[in-house]
């Protein structure tokens, strides 16, 4: 894959539509094909924030909001090591906590979220992350999208994590026209098999990492570009997009 180059600013592209003619026969199929398609660009895809267990992982996606997962992959080895249980964070000395976080930004929200998530684990859940939707999103600091990366990747159950790429390729590839990610995930859960949600979310995610950018796609070096009906929002011309695509990996 061709190596780097920034993407210059630009203006954000306008909303993609669903070509009209499009039946929803079409749809699915065409959704099913990018899916099968980007499984074979990206036979690797995976989560990218380094983890060992479920709670290694639900501390570690809290920590990534607003912040790479690059980042917190340079915070957490130090972080793991010191706390290893539910317990450990729900009796934190909170200025060390802050200390070890504060790089991931909003450390301060962060800390009192993992305080809390150790509380609350400890006292509700016997210290164990648990393994069901309806429980993760009652925990502090975890909506859909943190509780879904958890049950994709810790327990192996298929969840649709909605981040900025995962919406914004959804919609470029015009299989919703929705922004709540909820309905996003409720859309996209319709057109792709449930068993194949968790490794979507990657892959969508790699790709918009990499070739589908928020602000210049790298349209011209997209294997994807007959499928999409956004093709020529970025740079058509081959040469031109192979400079914006980035090859990662990015943690």
């Amino acid at each position: 894959m061709p190596r780097n180059g920034s993407p210059a600013p630009a203006a954000a592209p306008s909303r993609p539509r669903r070509p009209r003619e499009e039946t929803r026969l079409a749809l699915v199929r065409r959704a099913r094909r990018i899916n099968r398609e980007l499984a074979v660009l990206y036979p690797d895809a995976h989560c990218e924030l380094d983890f060992t267990n479920p709670l290694e992982l639900l501390v570690a996606t809290i920590l990534s909001a607003q912040c790479t997962d690059r980042r917190v992959n340079a915070v957490t080895p130090a972080l793991f090591a010191r706390y290893r249980t539910a317990e450990d964070y729900a009796a934190a000395d909170r200025a060390e906590l802050e200390g070890m976080i504060q790089s991931t930004g909003f450390f301060r929200a962060k800390t009192n979220n993992l305080m809390k998530l150790g509380h609350d684990l400890s006292e509700r859940y016997g210290g164990e992350v648990p393994g069901r939707l309806k429980d993760l999103v009652t925990l502090p600091g975890v909506g859909r999208k943190t509780a879904n990366v958890v049950l994709g990747n810790a327990f192996d159950v298929p969840g649709i994590t909605v981040d900025t790429h995962f919406g914004r390729l959804a919609r470029r590839f015009g299989w919703t026209e929705e922004t709540d990610p909820v309905k996003v995930e409720t859309e996209i859960g319709e057109l792709i098999p449930r068993k194949d949600w968790t490794m979507l979310s990657h892959r969508l995610i790699w790709h918009g990492r990499r070739i589908c950018h928020a602000r210049r796609p790298a349209c011209g070096a997209c294997p994807l570009a007959r499928l999409c009906p956004s093709f020529g929002e970025g740079p058509t011309d081959e040469a031109a997009a192979a400079k914006l695509v980035k090859p990662g990996p990015f943690s």
